[in-house]
């Protein structure tokens, strides 16, 4: 059973990706607030937050391709730190590199998607998420 208080968080400085990625669960109707954190620094700064109180995300929506601090950095930080080291992490990029595969793992993400270039791909991806990531799957409270 989800829970339409918890947010799920995005993580993405590209404007267009997450324009896309807005429209693609409003499309859905997903009724769970999203945040987003548009560089690495923001996405940091979310431990601050979690930490004074503020609701943990279902799952976290990770881009790898950040300014300021890489998402293989924010990833490792938020699994060494005990806050946020249970969140599901979702990497969601553009990067198809075997070696970011292979990094995203080794450091806790809990999946891997390479993002769809086109609209209704990325609402299949959409649907998935939310079907697994904030109906199915039965995070730590």
């Amino acid at each position: 059973m989800t829970s339409f208080n918890q947010p799920v968080l995005l993580v993405e400085d590209n404007p267009v990706d997450v324009d896309l990625t807005l429209r693609a669960f409003a499309r859905r109707k997903f009724a769970n607030p999203i945040n987003v954190a548009r560089d690495g620094e923001e996405a940091l700064g979310w431990l601050e937050r979690w930490q004074g109180g503020e609701p943990l995300p279902l799952v976290i929506l990770l881009d790898l391709k950040l300014p300021r601090v890489h998402g293989l950095e924010v990833l490792a930080q938020w699994k060494a730190h005990p806050v946020s080291q249970s969140i599901p992490v979702v990497v969601l990029t553009s990067s198809a590199e075997d070696q970011d595969i292979a990094a995203a793992y080794g450091l806790g993400a809990n999946s891997y998607i390479v993002k769809p270039v086109n609209f209704e791909k990325f609402l299949e991806v959409a649907d998935q998420i939310e079907l697994y990531w904030c109906i199915t799957n039965q995070a730590p409270r």
